[in-house]
């Protein structure tokens, strides 16, 4: 028996020249939380609505809850809640009313139904909003019901697909203390999503999607280490010498700097050690390079995906489908030279 609730080796998904995914493995553990990231167009509704029998992958596998999403679809979908990127509640209906439906329509009786209703009204903090219909929700309320909905029938297991797209910070957060609070309750949540602090503050395990396949996965420290340690960030003032600020940034650095936005933007790896950001600041001061803003600070899941795919994670593709031309920010490496010119490049514009 695998140990694993969610499964999936080699899935590939086409619609015509599109090729959506490209041979897609995933495995979630019982009871724990898994975020799959990637920009828009890496694939990741695309793998949800193969897991939740919405449409039928051209090759490979899948399993969910022990069971073949293929061959025994009926049996996934009464062991899944789903949440979609697009809230899908009915705006006429009050939020009392979209919690019955959805429960009636799970199978539950009307009197089982309304029980339900009013114990998720009151889990999501919806009670006093109950009696109202659902079109005068805020964005925030909105997607609590909307998952509210997808919980009627207590599934163990949980997609939630860019489940806090378009929220406010505060609603994003309450949002982030229910899946906490599933997930604790032993539910199953597969999160997919391009928000990298959103994949950092509730994932267990996180696996990076790019143009349909999964390119890694570890948990969200692993992924941090893998791009190595702290990074020293700079903002110097403008008309800075890239090569007098190469020279004043050598006893300091650990690989080649970076430098973008005309020259303006430096970075570079670092040992972190105490009153690093000082030093550097008076070794630049002393070879009269003016600095606006200084920054050593570790790596983020941001930095994992830019080193693994070359552009943020938030890069719009375009939906599910064949991924542009890769938008490789532009950086020239800053080091020595073995002729006697500039070590320091500054960015083509």
């Amino acid at each position: 028996m695998s140990s694993y609730i969610i499964e999936a080796e080699g899935l590939v998904k086409r619609y015509g020249q599109v090729r959506a995914l490209a041979g897609l493995d995933l495995q979630v553990a019982e009871g724990s939380i898994l975020a799959v990231l990637g920009p828009n167009g890496a694939g990741k509704t695309t793998a949800v609505r193969i897991l939740t029998t919405r449409t039928v992958p051209d090759s490979g596998h899948a399993r969910v809850a022990g069971f073949d999403v293929r061959t025994q679809a009926g049996q996934v979908r009464r062991r899944i809640g789903v949440t979609a990127q697009d809230v899908t509640l009915d705006g006429l209906l009050t939020g009392r009313q979209n919690l019955v439906m959805a429960g009636q329509l799970s199978g539950l009786s009307a009197r089982a139904a309304a029980r339900r209703a009013t114990e998720l009204l009151e889990r999501f903090d919806l009670s006093e909003a109950g009696g109202r219909t659902a079109k005068g929700y805020s964005g925030g309320m909105r997607r609590r019901l909307d998952l509210a909905t997808s919980l009627v029938a207590a599934p163990p297991v949980l997609f939630l697909d860019e489940p806090t797209t378009g929220l406010d910070p505060t609603s994003r957060a309450g949002v982030w203390d229910i899946i906490r609070d599933l997930s604790s309750g032993g539910v199953t949540v597969l999160l997919t999503t391009q928000y990298l602090d959103e994949a950092d503050q509730l994932a267990e395990r996180v696996v990076v999607v790019d143009h349909g396949r999964s390119i890694a996965e570890g948990t969200p420290a692993e992924l941090k280490r893998s791009v190595g340690g702290a990074r020293l960030e700079l903002t110097l003032s403008a008309g800075a010498h890239l090569d007098v600020v190469a020279a004043a940034l050598a006893p300091y650095v650990e690989g080649h700097p970076l430098a973008s936005e005309g020259g303006r933007r430096v970075t570079a790896p670092v040992s972190n050690r105490g009153g690093l950001a000082t030093l550097v600041v008076r070794a630049l001061d002393a070879a009269g390079v003016s600095v606006d803003d200084v920054e050593v600070r570790q790596p983020s899941l941001d930095d994992v995906f830019f080193v693994l795919t070359g552009r943020t994670a938030q890069s719009d593709e375009g939906g599910d489908g064949p991924e542009g031309a890769d938008n490789d920010e532009a950086a020239a490496h800053l080091g020595p030279e073995n002729k006697a010119v500039s070590n320091l490049q500054e960015v083509p514009a």
